[in-house]
């Protein structure tokens, strides 16, 4: 079997590696590709390459992209083929991230660190996580980490998600989007970005949150109404967001939530931590096992939705 690849070369290593009886071509993300070459199996990024239609045309039948979203990959170029993603790879760094950012907010770090005396010892009021109230919007691989984590602390949880079915994760309280949004002390966006997603919060369920929240967006900026976000902001509505992602990316120079007090960002870096990507590239590995006995592939792409 000869698989196309398009990521980097330790990755294309590993890869090499791990199946040695496949033979794995480097080939570029954009211009032509050498003439007579063929594959079976593209592995790619989340957002494609500027050359996929030629590749699909080279005999590829599956495409795998090496990350979990994929709201900006070409899928009016690959034809018929089959797309799958690693979905759920980025579920256990995206977590920690999310609980830290929660006991940040709580415990007032920076805040409460002394660089010199201070006026009293003792008199610092905390906050804490124990019976907090944590909402999930979304509950796949990313909410489920969250929701165990959360579990841990003693946390109550409440998620909304797209289909009916329960939780697969027992504690974890499956409600309507604005009953998550009216209850949560510390709001969760790790839903998937899709037309039926976009601005899902919006005026009127910022309007209904508890005030004081603490906002927490993981998924795609076009999940929330930045302009509304700011108005909640503005009024204390929000007492926090936490935002690792945002609309556009990157954040041009000079924009609000830059200067905001209220807003905490960081560029996109929720996912890192060391072996990161390899876990990204063992949900593939999987896949192209299944792949090659013939069963039915995991994380497939519904081109429809975009998910």
């Amino acid at each position: 079997m000869r698989i196309f690849s398009q990521v980097g070369s330790k990755l294309r290593a590993k890869l090499a590696a791990a199946v040695p009886d496949c033979e794995v071509i480097a080939i570029p993300d954009r211009g032509a590709i050498e003439p007579g070459l063929e594959a079976e199996v593209l592995l790619t990024q989340t957002w494609g390459s500027e050359n996929i239609a030629e590749v699909v045309s080279r005999g590829v039948r599956w495409i795998h992209t090496l990350g979990t979203g994929v709201d900006r990959f070409p899928f009016d170029r690959v034809g018929d083929c089959v797309v799958s993603c690693s979905r759920g790879g980025s579920s256990i760094p995206i977590a920690e991230f999310v609980l830290a950012s929660m006991l940040v907010f709580e415990k007032r770090f920076p805040q409460v660190w002394m660089k010199q005396a201070p006026e009293r010892w003792y008199g610092e009021r905390l906050g804490g996580l124990y019976r907090e109230v944590v909402g999930l919007v979304g509950l796949g691989g990313i909410g489920l980490a969250v929701a165990e984590r959360a579990l841990a602390f003693g946390m109550t949880v409440l998620a909304t998600r797209r289909s009916d079915a329960p939780s697969p994760l027992a504690g974890v309280g499956i409600v309507a989007l604005d009953e998550v949004v009216a209850r949560a002390d510390h709001l969760v966006i790790a839903a998937s970005a899709t037309s039926e997603t976009t601005g899902l919060i919006g005026r009127d369920q910022l309007s209904a949150m508890k005030r004081g929240v603490h906002l927490i967006n993981v998924a795609r900026g076009s999940l929330i109404d930045q302009d509304a976000l700011r108005t909640a902001l503005d009024d204390g509505v929000v007492a926090c967001a936490t935002l690792d992602t945002m609309t556009p990316e990157p954040l041009p120079a000079g924009h609000w939530m830059y200067s905001h007090p209220r807003v905490r960002l960081t560029p996109h870096v929720s996912w890192s931590m060391p072996g990161a990507v390899d876990l990204l590239m063992d949900r593939f590995l999987e896949n192209l096992a299944r792949y090659r006995r013939g069963a039915p592939l995991e994380n497939v792409v519904d081109v429809g939705v975009g998910y």
